[in-house]
């Protein structure tokens, strides 16, 4: 939230935005809805590639709060440009501008309270205001918090890494001496099992950015020389449910190794990547 703050201040917003994002997500990266709005600030598609967010089948930067939230400033800056009022704004926001002009037209009505709007959107800028009475003063409203019950502060290294290939994120991990999982939490924005080829800034875990290049590398050169002997031609008869029973593997993991959106799509001849004893990680032995 301090990070919103001041990112809120150094833009001249009104500090109350911030109660936003609580009332879009609760601050849950993947949050959907049933409009298709996805991540923090819960951006439709359409609006998110109009802000600059990267949004493929790999990369979703509508859950990446840096990237989302920078969107969702411009977008404010946008809307009260528009209307000249932050409620209006904010009712925007939920319904979208041309939606809310329409309603100003045909009511004849620019205030936000004696506009008659959809339930939702009507709700939307009281639903905003009881968030910032109740985290103002959650004793008021019968919520007692320990300090042991509060979100820890956000800490992480920034990262840049340039991929030529795809690469498991599991590399990446390993790399700074974590776990899948929490790169995964670091980074919502990645939705697969790789990271395509291109380059990203990626959020890592705090003291690990030291090193993370010589040890990503030597990994990533150890993962290589084991893909190189990983290489099954398929033979006549060979399906990957065979083929995955013989390598005693499942079928999604060798759709995955070799991006495979169908289980039909091989045939006699086609090369397949499949690792097997491949080590994992004891959580235990860490």
């Amino acid at each position: 939230m301090r990070l919103l703050i001041t990112a809120l201040k150094d833009n001249a917003l009104p500090d109350d935005l911030k109660y936003v994002v609580i009332a879009e997500s609760s601050l849950k990266p993947l949050a959907t809805s049933n409009r298709g709005a996805v991540g923090f600030w819960q951006f439709i598609e359409n609006t998110g590639n109009k802000y600059g967010m990267k949004i493929t089948n790999d990369i979703d930067e509508r859950r990446n709060f840096f990237i989302s939230t920078d969107a969702a400033i411009n977008y404010f800056k946008d809307l009260y440009a528009i209307f000249g009022s932050w409620t209006l704004a904010a009712a925007a926001y939920n319904m979208g501008e041309e939606g809310i002009k329409t309603e100003m037209l045909m009511q004849k009505v620019n205030n936000y309270y004696r506009l008659y709007l959809n339930q939702e959107t009507q709700r939307y800028v009281f639903r905003i205001l009881a968030a910032k009475m109740i985290l103002s003063n959650p004793e008021k409203y019968g919520f007692s918090l320990t300090e042991d019950e509060l979100y820890k502060p956000f800490q992480f290294d920034h990262m840049e890494i340039t991929v030529n290939q795809p690469v498991p994120l599991y590399i990446i991990a390993q790399a700074a001496n974590t776990y899948f999982k929490v790169i995964k939490d670091l980074n919502p924005h990645i939705k697969n099992y790789y990271l395509s080829a291109g380059k990203y800034d990626l959020l890592i875990p705090k003291g690990t950015a030291q090193g993370f290049q010589e040890r990503y590398e030597k990994l990533l050169n150890q993962w290589l020389e084991l893909k190189e002997k990983s290489i099954y031609t398929i033979e006549q008869g060979d399906n990957l449910s065979i083929i995955a029973k013989r390598f005693n593997v499942s079928t999604k993991a060798i759709m995955i190794w070799n991006d495979l959106s169908n289980a039909k799509d091989v045939s006699p001849g086609d090369k397949l990547i499949i690792f097997t004893g491949t080590d994992v990680l004891d959580s235990s032995k860490k």
